[in-house]
């Protein structure tokens, strides 16, 4: 039988990546292509294409198509998602204060209703009037719906009916509690849920891009799609729940990482054009955050690897400020689209307005960004405010110079929640530009970045002096304030794992050791184990970076498509846990993995549970794909003696089921 080939896709914010695996040869081909936000399977099918034509293979070869992506973590940092519809069951406007659920709310409609469960999974009788009264309003104003019922996780009773009937009015997406975890902790579960449901038309579109182009090219076969902790999962549900999928991409890397380095300690960083995430191999295997995935500065109830992800990357916005006698700048967190690459795409929209305004003799305060749309299905842009709306229908598929779209002051405050719902890109100067200006990269318009980095040398300190005097010494500045932050966040990220209540950033010690200032007393720092670079620019970046941190580099060939190798050398894994709790004296209540049953014998219940997680995780990890899969039973019983006799107050039965893909059988 002929060696079947893997494809494994990684949709990140600024490119597409493609490689064909073999489990026999490792790494066939690999290709690059500019993700195409306004139709995903664009960008999926020119680097599919680019990587079968390297590769000289028929479809025919590809057995198995795996999928990661950074664009869910990417939209939960820069603060975007759709419009989502709230509603708490059992809960009340104080629990909004809890575990920063109000500050993610933002101005996102909260519906509360009468119900919800005790730890027990007994009810309080649901009343849905409220719901019935807001829905017809509500669905016009959302693109979907999260749901959270309180101790849904031991009966999810309730989050069902409401689902039902959100689905049966809105024919929305919805999202339960129940489905995403079964830990306690109704608000941050809560979060978890709206965090979802914020994601899921994003994820849909991406899995329905891929799969589209599958369909039209006659690849048949299963596809996968990487989890938060490296695991995979079948397409259809990360579809259902595409919050497993924040940090897919990142994920994917380390596995990746692991593959490509042999390396069994070592801290990984990938670069991408948004984000930095950093994450530490030990022992060969990622480290899992126990308390849940932290993206975007909210702890969710997602199992994902220990990964730290930051606003930094090759396209972060440049800050400037120049109030100071010696101008200050500062990256991220928010990625803009880089002149280079803008003027690439629209030859004509760029050069011309950066000449113009290089004419003039002062500096204007919106000189050198443009706006465009990013080119999101039009329903995604539902429920905008008449002025938000207005300045919408003003930007188009061109990039606009923003000295002539923004009239007022207020209209820049417009322009930022147009760009935070995901709806419009600014463009400007970022470390890509820089780099195109010293050589370091060259595959969009150097000429553009060059007049965009010109213009922003004009700027002046507190001294009156320009910030610096060409734009080759304003682009060293740029590179050298990546290099300086990328340290900052692997080192936070370091002494975060080691448990050190440094920030590196405001702490003086660490800036003399990182710059190795002479003195008296010598500051040195340096990591334990290799300091591995992933991404299309790590070869560009992080030679420097280990060197001022004091690690042996480690960037690997095929360091630019590590996330797509990840994506096709993980296996699928799932968890499921059942409870045992016992209400009153002789009556033992097992919750999880279907409806609630009550018996009178301790060792029945245990039994019955230990037999329901088993059964359920083989058959959720045979649903996500899995072949032959593995399960393994981990217990823990809290049962302490009260008084001379045993108290049970909570067992949990956790199984886990493991194996590699299905892979299709050929023709």
């Amino acid at each position: 039988m002929a060696d079947q080939l893997l494809l494994g896709i990684d949709t990140g914010g600024t490119y597409t990546d493609a490689v064909l695996y073999s489990e026999t040869r490792g790494v066939i081909a690999r290709a690059k292509a500019l993700t195409t936000r306004h139709d995903l399977s664009v960008g999926i099918a020119s680097a599919v294409e680019a990587v079968l034509a390297e590769a000289k293979a028929p479809v025919s070869a590809i057995g198995l198509v795996s999928l990661s992506t950074t664009l869910a973590t990417n939209a939960l940092v820069e603060g975007q998602g759709g419009r989502a519809g709230l509603v708490m069951i059992g809960f009340g406007p104080q629990d909004l204060k809890r575990d920063g659920l109000a500050d993610a709310l933002g101005n996102d409609p909260v519906l509360f209703l009468p119900g919800g469960h005790n730890v027990h999974g007994n009810e309080t009788p649901l009343d849905m009037t409220a719901l019935d009264e807001a829905l017809p309003d509500l669905s016009q104003n959302v693109s979907s719906f999260a749901v959270a019922g309180y101790f849904a996780v031991r009966n999810p009773a309730h989050e069902v009916r409401v689902r039902d009937r959100i689905r049966a009015v809105s024919h929305l997406p919805v999202t339960c509690s129940h489905e995403l975890s079964s830990k306690l902790g109704g608000p941050r579960r809560a979060l978890t849920t709206l965090l979802n449901a914020r994601l899921v038309s994003m994820i849909d579109r991406l899995i329905g891009a891929c799969e589209d182009y599958l369909e039209r090219r006659g690849i048949h076969v299963p596809m996968m799609v990487v989890r938060g902790d490296g695991a995979l999962i079948s397409a259809a549900e990360a579809r259902l729940r595409p919050i497993e999928t924040i940090l897919s991409g990142p994920a994917a890397s380390l596995v990746g990482a692991r593959h490509l380095t042999g390396l069994d300690d070592a801290v990984v960083s990938d670069i991408g054009g948004t984000t930095t995430d950093v994450a530490v191999l030990d022992k060969g295997r990622p480290k899992l955050d126990a308390e849940g995935a932290v993206v975007g500065g909210y702890r969710t109830m997602v199992e994902a690897v220990a990964m730290r992800t930051f606003g930094l990357g090759g396209d972060s916005e440049v800050r400037i400020n120049d109030r100071g006698l010696k101008a200050k700048i500062d990256l991220g967190p928010r990625r803009f689209l880089p002149l280079s690459l803008a003027s690439a795409l629209h030859p004509d929209a760029i050069i011309p307005v950066l000449e113009r305004q290089l004419r003039t003799p002062h500096m204007g305060r919106h000189d050198g960004r443009f706006a465009v749309r990013t080119g999101v299905p039009e329903r995604l842009a539902s429920g905008l405010q008449p002025q938000e709306q207005a300045l919408y229908e003003k930007i188009g598929a061109v990039p606009l110079p923003l000295d002539g779209l923004l009239v007022t002051t207020l209209q820049k405050a417009t322009l930022d929640r147009l760009v935070a719902r995901g709806l419009v890109h600014l463009c400007g100067i970022t470390p890509s530009d820089a780099m195109h200006v010293l050589g370091g990269q060259g595959q969009w318009d150097a000429a553009a970045a060059r007049l965009g980095l010109e213009l922003a040398a004009r700027s002046k300190d507190g001294t009156g002096r320009p910030i610096a005097e060409s734009p080759e010494v304003l682009a060293r500045l740029l590179v050298d304030r990546l290099t300086r932050q990328s340290a900052d966040v692997i080192l936070s990220a370091c002494l975060a794992d080691d448990g050190a209540a440094i920030d590196p950033a405001n702490s003086i010690s660490i800036d003399r050791a990182l710059h190795r200032a002479p003195g008296i007393v010598k500051f040195r720092i340096a990591l334990d184990r290799p300091l591995v670079g992933l991404g299309a620019s790590a070869p560009v970046y992080y030679p420097d970076i280990a060197e001022m941190l004091g690690a042996q580099s480690s960037i690997p060939a095929d360091a630019g498509v590590a996330n797509a190798v990840g994506a096709v050398v993980g296996q699928v894994r799932t968890v499921v846990t059942v409870f045992v709790t016992m209400p009153d004296e002789g009556i033992f209540i097992v919750n999880g993995a279907g409806e609630s049953v009550r018996l009178i014998d301790e060792a029945a219940a245990f039994s019955l549970a230990k037999e329901r997680a088993m059964t359920a995780a083989l058959h959720a990890a045979r649903a996500n794909g899995a072949d032959e899969p593995v399960v393994t039973l981990g217990e823990e019983i809290d049962a302490p003696e009260v008084e001379g006799s045993r108290k049970l107050v909570e067992a949990r039965f956790t199984a886990t089921a493991s194996g590699r893909p299905r892979i299709a059988e050929e023709a």
